[in-house]
């Protein structure tokens, strides 16, 4: 049933999700100089979790809008990989325009809910998918925004801590049934501390810090570890 209002409900619980982590997000914005509405205008706009985050950390520290441009296109290269397998997925509804627009909503969630689906799916489902996940996603901002700039500054540094609960809810759960995933994370990590401590390149940039370490993370994983092809096993 290809419909508006199966899409919705698919939806619902990813908005919901992201209704909390944004939460965060407008805390860490307000708290880092930003007022409610230009968090919310952030998110608004861009629709991604960790290119969001990595873009505020770049801008806190006062980097260049290089480095955010390159973080950015490193963090979310990923959603073009996820357009690619969706095309796939897709009925003849879809024209290019929509394809374009809907584009700016595609988020992890919501490519894996589309793709758990046999049939094609067309317009009205994705119409109704994005709904509560691009609501919750700005109206979770906004609300953390405010609660930013009214709450005391021990409850909102408090609930800043969840912004680093929900990076250990993305990586944990991978490294707990692979080690090769493990191995990947501990390398970002180590190349994250050498940044930080090791004289010289601690002179870098957090935001080249940033990228340096998921490029590098990434690319050796996919050299030791690369993901082997289903279809030549089963050859």
């Amino acid at each position: 049933m290809n419909s508006f209002k199966r899409g919705f409900f698919d939806g619902l619980p990813i908005g919901l999700g992201y209704l909390a982590v944004s939460f965060s997000f407008g805390i860490l914005a307000v708290k880092s100089g930003l007022s409610a509405w230009q968090a919310t205008l952030i998110s608004m706009l861009n629709v991604t979790s960790a290119g969001q985050f990595a873009g505020l950390t770049i801008m806190i520290s006062g980097g260049s809008l290089l480095e955010i441009i390159i973080s950015q296109f490193v963090i979310n290269l990923r959603y073009s990989l996820m357009s690619i397998s969706m095309s796939q997925h897709i009925d003849k509804s879809m024209t290019l325009p929509k394809k374009l627009f809907f584009g700016e909503f595609h988020t992890d969630e919501i490519f894996a809910v589309g793709m758990g689906h046999k049939e094609k799916l067309g317009s009205k489902y994705f119409w109704g998918v994005i709904i509560a996940p691009y609501f919750g996603w700005a109206l979770g901002t906004f609300l953390g925004g405010v609660c930013g700039e009214i709450l005391p500054a021990i409850i909102t540094s408090a609930l800043g801590v969840a912004l680093y609960g929900m990076f250990i809810a993305i990586v944990v759960p991978p490294m707990k049934h692979s080690w090769k995933i493990t191995i990947v994370v501990f390398i970002a990590i180590a190349m994250s501390l050498a940044f930080k401590y090791v004289p010289f390149i601690n002179k870098i940039s957090s935001g080249f810090a940033i990228i340096i370490c998921a490029v590098v993370a990434s690319l050796l994983g996919a050299i030791f570890f690369p993901v082997e092809d289903k279809e030549e096993n089963k050859a």
